[in-house]
């Protein structure tokens, strides 16, 4: 380096734009009021293969995706991308960024997915495996090519600056929020649209969770109750489906234009556990929370509140509580955490991103969403789980948002509250 030369600070990062399409509902604050009332969006399949199914329970998008393109556009998209441009859509929006000029350059995309087009490819496969003469559509490997959804994103909004798609499972969407965050904090775009989507609920994709049997057993008395995170008789999660996008900018590129500022994202975290492809790991989750915690200068007692991973597992709970206690010792037990996939469904690669867009939701309206059908407890996960409903939080500033996937891949997001 010359000695003219300076390393530029970091930059503050700041979001302009959210949306999302969910279970429980079309657009961001349809989630975030949904969860404060505490409605289930989980519920049985109407399929004509659901009688295949041990249980058919997930949680889907209800909203008539495909009526809003065209047949023709159609052909190109799998269902996860059309969930993804719809939430990607609303977050440009209300953004009011306009790419279609020089901004587009300076912009990047940056995407998560666990399985990418799983509908298209098993369509796919069920063809040619029951028809030695069938021929799939030609636009087959564009529409589950694990980047359709990004590439297509890019077209729609012409984007031209970066673009990159993760996949780190139930992490993938934290991830490349926390990565977008990290390149505009450090000056490589001005501008980005970040997020992720997933749409999973398919006859194959779901047998083979099922196999795994990690998937929640229905209640006999009210199935949408299935999913109990930290509860002692909860049993595992209920798959969904779904798509969250927000808009990063520097605070400067904020204030030029005269944006209206969300929030502050201030601290991202991500690490490996190295130990077991499905099996989480206490110490690999504690890393990533500090090193969120110390890239935002946030002390463990300055935080209000946490949006968990909590899927419902029998293990994953208990290590995540774990993971919680380490790093804030005697903070732990006085901070509220929510676990909102007991309602809106773990949406895996979509689910860092859904669940961030409810801690900007949270910040603005200073409620969190509550830990719903923890009607039992368990003595092994003691903290504050806000199961008695959504609770106000006077002076609600900073939430942070955990998400851990299969691979032992660890992402953990902070944002503030912007001033």
């Amino acid at each position: 380096m010359r000695a003219t030369e300076q390393i530029m600070p970091p930059m503050r990062v700041v979001v302009t734009g959210v949306g999302a399409l969910t279970p429980m509902g079309e657009g961001a604050d349809a989630l975030v009021t949904g969860l404060e009332t505490g409605r289930s969006a989980v519920r049985f399949l109407d399929v004509p293969w659901s009688g295949r199914l041990n249980s058919a329970l997930a949680a889907p998008v209800l909203t008539p995706v495909e009526s809003r393109f065209t047949k023709l556009r159609r052909l190109t998209l799998d269902r996860v991308a059309q969930l993804a441009l719809l939430a990607g859509q609303e977050a440009i929006a209300q953004s009011g960024l306009e790419l279609s000029g020089a901004a587009g350059l300076t912009c990047g995309l940056f995407w998560g997915t666990g399985m990418g087009g799983a509908t298209t490819l098993e369509q796919a496969y069920q063809e040619s495996l029951l028809d030695a003469s069938a021929r799939p559509r030609p636009t087959t490997i564009v529409a589950f090519m694990a980047n359709g959804s990004t590439g297509q994103l890019g077209i729609e909004h012409q984007i031209r600056g970066p673009s990159f798609t993760y996949s780190s499972a139930c992490s993938s969407s934290a991830v490349a929020i926390g990565e977008a965050f990290l390149a505009v904090r450090h000056g490589r775009v001005k501008t980005a649209l970040a997020g992720g989507s997933e749409a999973l609920l398919t006859l194959g994709v779901m047998k083979a969770w099922e196999s795994l049997h990690t998937l929640a057993k229905p209640d006999d008395q009210d199935p949408s109750t299935s999913c109990r995170p930290f509860a002692r008789d909860r049993s595992g999660f209920v798959l969904g489906e779904g798509a969250a996008a927000i808009v990063l900018e520097s605070e400067a590129s904020a204030r030029e234009r005269g944006a209206t500022i969300l929030a502050e994202l201030v601290g991202y975290g991500n690490t490996t556990d190295a130990g077991h492809i499905t099996q989480p790991d206490a110490g690999g989750q504690a890393r990533a929370i500090q090193e969120a915690l110390t890239m935002a200068g946030v002390r463990p007692d300055q935080v209000n509140a946490i949006n968990a991973h909590g899927t419902g597992t029998l293990v994953g709970d208990v290590v995540e509580t774990r993971a919680i206690k380490a790093v804030f010792g005697e903070n732990a037990s006085r901070i509220p955490i929510s676990a909102t996939k007991a309602l809106h469904g773990h949406l895996m690669g979509a689910s860092g991103a859904v669940e961030l867009v409810v801690c900007l939701g949270a910040l603005r309206r200073g409620i969190v969403p509550p830990t719903a059908h923890c009607f039992h407890p368990d003595p092994e996960c003691d903290l504050d789980y806000v199961i008695e409903g959504a609770r106000a939080v006077p002076n609600l500033d900073v939430m942070m948002s955990n998400s851990f996937g299969f691979g032992g891949n660890n992402a953990v997001l902070v944002a503030r509250r912007y001033r």
